[in-house]
């Protein structure tokens, strides 16, 4: 791991690298409550050993990154989509591709409308621009949110299981659901986190219905990627996506949930791999 914190408009930035400076870089961003730690390294190696540079990163209020106090979160959609450009500044990266998972996805169509210098190719998993026709969430996932009860965010094993039941829900059918792996991943994203409570504030964040209102407007390439059992953000969001970016390729994953599962890498990696060579 290459983590450094990187200190700039008076908050900090935790990223970590794999691959070369020099090989042309992709910027991943993680969804919601999640740190940078769930861009598994070893599908990140993947993509660097494919001659990439690889940027993952912690949001606000997860990880090594700043928190603020639960409930009070001090910036919007538009300050996380800002942060990722901020990262690139730090590595003196003037153009990147960008992956973005579930939140991540909504601030990479941010990003590629705020900032569209930045951006070479644009990569959205398991995302949307949440447009009002498009269909909740399944019940399942709303029953679990509004039956978790109390969690110890101090307590390590309250947060794990909550990670554990969150994810098993998020699963789709065609996976088996490892929960050893999961656990793992949750174990030390506790040990990193300085506030997990805190990771609820991405809940609880205004601003970016400008941007997701203007997606027919993005003119970079982009690839979409989207599980056909998605219960949080149903496929039927992708589909939505490739549509209305003009020249979105989409790349369905049949079975898959809302996860990067590890049975998907291989594809998903060559896609991605593919789709970020055409323009270099």
């Amino acid at each position: 791991m290459n983590e450094r914190i990187i200190e700039i408009d008076g908050i900090k930035l935790c990223s970590d690298t794999f691959g070369k400076l020099n090989d042309p870089a992709i910027l991943l961003i993680m969804g919601a409550q999640s740190s940078m730690i769930w861009w598994e390294e070893e599908f990140c190696q993947r993509l660097a050993d494919a001659g990439r540079f690889v940027i993952r990163f912690d949001n606000r209020d997860v990880g090594r990154s700043t928190t603020y106090e639960p409930g009070q979160p001090k910036y919007t959609f538009e300050d996380m989509a800002d942060d990722a450009v901020r990262v690139l500044d730090a590595y003196e990266i003037k153009q990147a591709h960008i992956l973005g998972m579930s939140m991540g996805g909504m601030l990479t169509q941010m990003i590629a409308l705020r900032h569209p210098e930045r951006v070479i190719t644009i990569t959205l998993l398991a995302t949307s621009n949440f447009a009002s026709h498009l269909p909740p969430m399944e019940d399942k996932v709303m029953d679990f949110f509004s039956n978790i009860g109390d969690i110890d965010w101090k307590d390590e094993s309250s947060v794990i299981k909550f990670t554990i039941d969150k994810s098993r829900i998020l699963v789709g059918s065609k996976h088996l659901f490892n929960e050893k792996k999961i656990g793992v991943l949750a174990a030390n994203e506790f040990a990193r986190g300085s506030n997990m409570a805190s990771m609820n504030n991405h809940a609880l964040l205004a601003g970016g219905e400008s941007y997701l209102a203007r997606t027919s407007e993005i003119n970079v390439p982009a690839l979409i990627i989207h599980g056909t059992d998605d219960p949080i953000i149903p496929f039927k969001h992708g589909q939505n996506l490739a549509k209305e970016i003009p020249g979105a390729v989409l790349l369905s994953l049949e079975g898959t949930g809302h996860e990067l599962h590890y049975d998907d890498w291989d594809l998903i990696v060559d896609s991605i791999v593919e789709h970020t060579s055409r323009s270099n």
